[in-house]
């Protein structure tokens, strides 16, 4: 037992000891000036509390939004091009990230989607022999329009599809057209035999 207590009074007078107490003052210099250094050092590489504020580049065309963008010092990226919206300008910003007013840090990406120059093209199906009722249903459905002008033909069938006109010319089934664009019937008057 005497070992230990000789020991344990060793390692308290040493503790008690002026180069334990000066090793101790160094080590609590050297990390205060080390964490003092850390986070100066980020707050210059990260930019801290430096806000550039997103403008709103809605319906601005890519030149246009390059111009401003570089202008901040911001950059950006075309991720898609959205559905046609005819309320926007063709080629121009229809959605952005972040949105306008957010606050974001230089060098910082805007993610954009631009609203392409028409609708996308859809093939005509084929709708011979489909009643009236039918064909309107399924035109509308894959995003055409359809007209008022029926042209009717003498056919046994009373209002039976028997072709389609797109600005008075007739169209053949695998055509392709924007979506929207106004398809008219061809219908059968019943008065065929």
């Amino acid at each position: 037992m005497s070992n230990f207590t000789e020991k344990f009074k060793g390692l308290f007078q040493f503790i008690k000891s002026k180069s334990f107490l000066k090793n101790v003052i160094i080590a609590i210099v050297s990390i205060l000036v080390f964490v003092f250094v850390l986070q100066w050092w980020l707050g210059v590489t990260t930019n801290h509390n430096q806000k550039i504020q997103v403008p709103n580049l809605h319906k601005m065309s890519l030149s246009d939004v390059e111009q401003k963008l570089e202008e901040l010092n911001l950059d950006f990226v075309v991720i898609d091009s959205a559905s046609y919206n005819p309320d926007y300008p063709k080629k121009s910003i229809i959605e952005q990230d972040p949105e306008a007013g957010d606050f974001v840090k230089e060098k910082r990406k805007i993610y954009l989607t631009l609203n392409p120059s028409k609708y996308r093209d859809v093939e005509v199906p084929n709708l011979n022999g489909r009643t009236r009722r039918q064909a309107t249903t399924h035109l509308r459905s894959i995003g055409f329009k359809v007209g008022t002008k029926v042209t009717w033909v003498h056919d046994i069938g009373k209002d039976v599809v028997r072709g389609l006109k797109h600005n008075g010319q007739k169209i053949e089934p695998g055509t392709k057209l924007p979506k929207q664009t106004t398809i008219d019937l061809i219908l059968g008057d019943g008065n065929g035999y």
